[in-house]
């Protein structure tokens, strides 16, 4: 089977990466949407449904940018995995999410840095609560960083 009917009956990237069709598709949407964006406006679309009938269609700039990440992730072939805020996660999603290991990660559970609740005597953590988790600790890490490039700064060292 050629690649263009390969792409065309695997209908989500659940289990596969972008194939080359994909990448090229993907490129193309993202090209033309991002040559039509500008920061903090909508994006206004015209898309045809079939000869003589066309739809418009308006982005927010929230979903623009969220759609331009997902079409660049494609685009260079990356794999991805959505997860609903409200989805309950097992302790190995989480770690895949937070890049922890899963030991590092029962370990913040058990120190109350992230909420959980037990099903049966399987953790399951609300990906909401990773999220904000990731969040916090990323601000940490990046004013951190922020004020070790300051203090080098004033040393001289950069």
């Amino acid at each position: 089977m050629d690649e263009t009917m390969s792409a065309a009956h695997q209908l989500d990237f659940s289990d596969r990466m972008p194939s080359d069709i994909d990448r090229q598709a993907a490129n193309r949407l993202r090209s033309i949407i991002a040559d039509l964006t500008k920061d903090d406006e909508p994006t206004e679309l015209k898309l045809v449904l079939k000869k003589g009938v066309y739809a418009d269609v308006v982005l927010t700039p929230a979903l623009a940018h969220t759609l331009l990440d997902l079409l660049r992730l494609v685009g260079s072939g990356q794999g991805f995995q959505m997860i609903p805020v409200e989805a309950e996660l097992t302790t190995q999603q989480t770690a895949d999410l937070l890049n922890v290991s899963r030991p590092h990660l029962i370990g913040l559970l058990n120190d109350q840095k992230i909420p959980f609740h037990k099903v049966g005597r399987h953790r399951r953590i609300r990906a909401e609560d990773a999220f904000a988790y990731r969040n916090k600790r990323d601000g940490e890490r990046a004013a951190i960083l922020a004020a070790m490039a300051e203090e080098d700064a004033r040393l001289g060292l950069i």
